[in-house]
C-alpha cells in the first residue's frame, strides 16, 4: 500500500513543507565532478573571493536536484507519483552557499484529473527557502499521481 499522497489528498490552496537540509562544500564540489560544470563559480575559491557571493556557490541544478529528493524524503510520493511532467517558470533569486540550510514550500495551484480517470495531474508552485526565510529558487511544476484506489 502506497504511503504518499494520492491525487485526490492534494488540496488547492494548501501549502506543504518539506524536511530540510544543509548544503555543504562536498556537495557542490561533488556535483561539479558529477556534472562536469566546473565554472569558476562554483569550484574556483579565489575567483569567487572577488565577486559578490564571496564564495563558491552551489550549481542551480544542484539545487534543483536536491529539492526532488527533499520531497522524496518527505513520503509525499511515496507509492503515488507517476511522472514530473513539466518544469517551467525556474528562476534563482540568490545562490545557495556551503552551509545554507533549504527547504522546499510547495502551495498546490491547480488539479486536474485525466481522460484515463485513474491519475490526476496537480500543477505546484514550489520554492527552495534558505534558513533566513528567503525564496533563493522558484518553479512552477506538473506531476501526474495515482488516483486512491476504489
Amino acid at each position: 500500500m502506497a504511503n504518499g499522497k494520492y491525487f485526490e489528498d492534494w488540496e488547492i490552496g494548501r501549502t506543504y513543507t518539506t524536511p530540510r537540509r544543509t548544503i555543504t562544500q562536498t556537495d557542490i564540489i561533488s556535483f561539479a565532478q558529477l556534472s562536469g560544470d566546473f565554472n569558476a563559480p562554483h569550484v574556483d575559491f579565489e575567483f569567487c573571493k572577488t565577486q559578490p557571493y564571496g564564495e563558491i556557490i552551489a550549481h542551480g541544478p544542484l539545487i534543483l536536484a536536491v529539492t526532488g529528493g527533499l520531497v522524496c524524503q518527505s513520503g509525499m510520493n511515496d507509492g503515488t507519483i507517476v511522472a514530473m511532467l513539466g518544469l517551467n517558470n525556474w528562476r534563482i533569486h540568490a545562490p545557495v552557499k556551503h552551509g545554507d540550510t533549504i527547504h522546499v514550500s510547495i502551495e498546490v495551484t491547480a488539479k486536474r484529473l485525466t481522460s484515463s480517470g485513474s491519475k490526476g495531474i496537480v500543477s505546484s508552485r514550489r520554492a527552495v527557502v534558505n534558513q533566513r526565510g528567503d525564496a533563493v529558487h522558484t518553479m512552477d511544476l506538473e506531476t501526474m499521481y495515482l488516483c486512491r484506489p476504489a
